[in-house]
C-alpha cells in the first residue's frame, strides 16, 4: 500500500517523538551519574552539570564487590540461556513434529500459564526451592529460568514454516528425529534461536526480584540486586546509584544495537506480526 508523503511526515515524527521520550530516562541516567551530590538535589533538576565527575563511576565501582556481582550475573545468564535453549529445541520440536496422544490439549494448556502472573508464583517457587536447600546457591538463580513457554511457542511456530517434505526426504535417507533436528531443523530456524537467545540474555541479566529473594549473601547477589548498596537508612546516594546503572545497562544496550536486526528476522519468520 502507498503511503501520501504528508501521511509518512506524520509517521516520521510521532516515531521520532517517541524515540526522543524512549531515550530521555537514559540520557537522565547517565547525566545524573555525572553531577556531584549537590547538584542531584537541586530543583528545578538541571540536565548538564556544571563539572562532569567521572570518578563517580570509580566510587561506585569500590562501593560494593562488583566484580563478584558481574561473575554471578555472568554465570546465571550464560547457564539459565544454554539451559532454556536446549528445553525450547526439544519441545517445540516435539510439538511441532512429532505425533502423541493429547499433544494439542497440552500446548494449550501451556499457552495458558502465560497468562498466569509471575509474581503469583513467587511464594511456591520459593517454597520449594527452600525444601530442595538451594536457597542462596546458584541452582536457585538459574534452575527455574531454564524453560520459557513463549520461547517454545516462537520457536514452534518458526519449525511449522519448515516444509514437512524435508521431514520425508530425510526419512527416506534413513534419518532419525534426533539428527533430523540438529542437521536440518536447527540450521534453518538459527534467526528465531538468536532471538530468544538474546531475549533470555537480556532478561536474565536485568533481573531484580528473583535473585532479590533467593540470595541473602553478598556472594551471590547479581549486578540489578547490588544495586540496592547505594540505599541506606540515611537515603540514596543517586550519582553513584545512576553510575552504577550506567555501566550495568550498557554492555546489554551494546548487544541489543549490533544483534537487533536478529530479534526483527526471528519475530518476522516465526509468523508473530502486531
Amino acid at each position: 500500500m502507498k503511503i501520501d508523503p504528508l501521511s509518512k511526515t506524520f509517521i516520521y515524527v510521532m516515531l521520532g517523538i517517541g524515540s526522543i521520550l524512549m531515550l530521555l530516562p537514559f540520557v537522565w541516567m547517565i547525566s545524573t551519574s555525572l553531577k556531584s551530590g549537590h547538584e542531584v538535589m537541586i530543583m528545578p533538576p538541571i540536565w548538564i552539570p556544571e563539572t562532569l565527575h567521572f570518578d563517580n563511576y570509580i566510587k561506585a565501582f569500590d562501593k560494593a564487590p562488583f566484580a563478584t556481582y558481574f561473575m554471578n550475573s555472568v554465570i546465571v545468564m550464560v547457564l539459565s540461556t544454554l539451559g532454556e535453549v536446549m528445553t525450547t529445541i526439544l519441545a517445540a520440536y516435539a510439538f511441532s513434529r512429532l505425533n502423541f496422544w493429547g499433544k494439542d490439549v497440552l500446548f494449550a494448556f501451556l499457552i495458558g500459564t502465560m497468562m498466569v502472573p509471575g509474581e503469583v508464583l513467587l511464594v511456591p517457587n520459593f517454597v520449594l526451592l527452600s525444601n530442595l536447600g538451594w536457597i542462596d546457591h546458584y541452582q536457585a538463580l538459574i534452575v527455574p529460568w531454564t524453560a520459557s513457554i513463549f520461547s517454545i511457542f516462537l520457536l514452534r511456530q518458526f519449525f511449522l514454516k519448515i516444509p514437512k517434505e524435508l521431514n520425508y526426504a530425510a526419512r527416506v535417507d534413513g534419518c532419525n528425529n534426533f539428527k533430523f533436528l540438529w542437521s536440518i531443523m536447527i540450521p534453518i530456524a538459527k534467526p528465531a534461536l538468536i532471538t530468544i537467545i538474546l531475549l533470555k540474555a537480556i532478561g536474565s541479566w536485568n533481573a531484580f526480584l528473583w535473585p532479590l529473594i533467593v540470595t541473602n549473601s553478598k556472594e551471590m547477589r547479581t549486578l540489578p540486586v547490588g544495586l540496592t548498596s547505594f540505599t541506606t537508612e540515611a537515603g540514596t546516594v543517586y550519582e553513584l546509584l545512576m553510575a552504577a546503572s550506567t555501566m550495568i545497562i550498557f554492555p546489554m544496550i551494546i548487544l541489543f544495537i549490533f544483534l537487533q536486526k536478529h530479534i526483527i528476522k526471528g519475530i518476522a519468520g516465526s509468523g508473530i506480526k502486531g
